[in-house]
């Protein structure tokens, strides 16, 4: 399931805390992942929209909402689809929230860029 959402990401947080907190990564990819993503109920793309959304409107998950953004490329939602999403969080979570996702975004899309 990880690998369908975000290809090498998932390895590099492992690598990222295993000298400091190896088991830390592992429940940080086996409940979402292995719980939460598998369940029936959304497929991955409507989960990966729902993801952008919490994390944009947190407003202070740069990294973690630059890996969904790209993990929502991987999972089918286009570029327009993705920023729609961000736009739509300026109304609940404010303008700052928005702009610092719209921020991440620019930023996911270059990485993605050809």
């Amino acid at each position: 399931m990880l690998n369908e959402v975000d290809g090498e990401a998932g390895a590099r947080v492992v690598e990222a805390l295993a000298d400091i907190a190896p088991d830390f990564a592992t429940y940080l990819l086996e409940f979402p992942f292995g719980d939460i993503y598998a369940r029936p109920g959304l497929d991955l793309r409507a989960r990966e929209i729902a993801t952008i959304a919490a994390l944009s409107a947190l407003g202070n998950a740069a990294p973690q909402l630059r890996v969904h953004i790209r993990a929502g490329l991987n999972v089918g939602i286009s570029r327009e689809e993705i920023i729609e999403t961000i736009m739509q969080m300026a109304v609940y979570a404010g303008f700052p929230a928005a702009l610092n996702a719209l921020a991440v975004a620019r930023d996911a899309f270059a990485d993605d860029a050809p």
